[in-house]
């Protein structure tokens, strides 16, 4: 039975990379694969998806107007029959596109792997992760560490100096330059001021 998953975690815990191999095992069993990515997004190209061991994949990129139900029914009229689905950074997606993946899901009979961030630098929840939490049948959470030692549920954005900002636009495109993940803890140590993890520190290896 096909559903529609959400995998969700703070900044730099692997997301991408288990899509990746999400993807690789599912051709390795002969079977037909998807990846769509945003257009937002296009740190290593567009339409590329790449993990930080350097993993990647090509994929179909995608802007917050288009129709993914739509893309995916042009896919397999164009190239056959789909088995899987998979979206990177999910958190990018409108309300109407988790809709879209939802009939994916329940009318094409397609499981959908969606992949993403919960929450912001200010600890508020993106439009494509508040839908997912809402109406993914699966939530799974992929775990981090703080540099505390503790699980990192929280991301925090740092500028050029390495120093925790709390203020911006929601969205900035970034990597470990620009986020570390922390446990909510440390989060709201910044939150208030206090400077508990300043100067940031780099996210521990996988």
């Amino acid at each position: 039975m096909a559903k529609l998953y959400f995998y969700f975690s703070a900044m730099n815990a692997g997301k991408t990379t288990t899509l990746l191999q999400s993807a690789h095992n599912y051709r390795e069993r002969g079977m037909r694969v998807a990846i769509l990515t945003p257009k937002l997004d296009h740190r290593a190209g567009s339409g590329t998806v790449a993990s930080r061991i350097g993993l990647k994949a090509e994929g179909i990129a995608f802007d917050r107007h288009d129709d993914l139900q739509r893309i995916v029914e042009a896919d397999i009229a164009a190239h056959g029959p789909l088995h899987c689905v998979l979206v990177d950074e999910a958190q990018f997606l409108t309300k109407a596109q988790v809709w879209q993946l939802s009939e994916v899901v329940d009318a094409l009979r397609i499981p959908v792997l969606c992949y993403g961030l919960r929450t912001d630098f200010r600890g508020e929840l993106f439009e494509g992760s508040q839908y997912l939490l809402a109406w993914a049948d699966d939530l799974q959470e992929i775990k981090t560490i703080c540099h505390s030692g503790s699980k990192a549920t929280m991301t925090v954005r740092v500028d050029d100096a390495g120093r925790a900002v709390q203020d911006g636009p929601q969205v900035e495109i970034g990597g470990n330059e620009r986020y570390v993940s922390v446990s909510r803890r440390e989060f709201k140590k910044v939150m208030r001021g206090e400077g508990g993890i300043e100067p940031m520190q780099a996210p521990l290896p996988l």
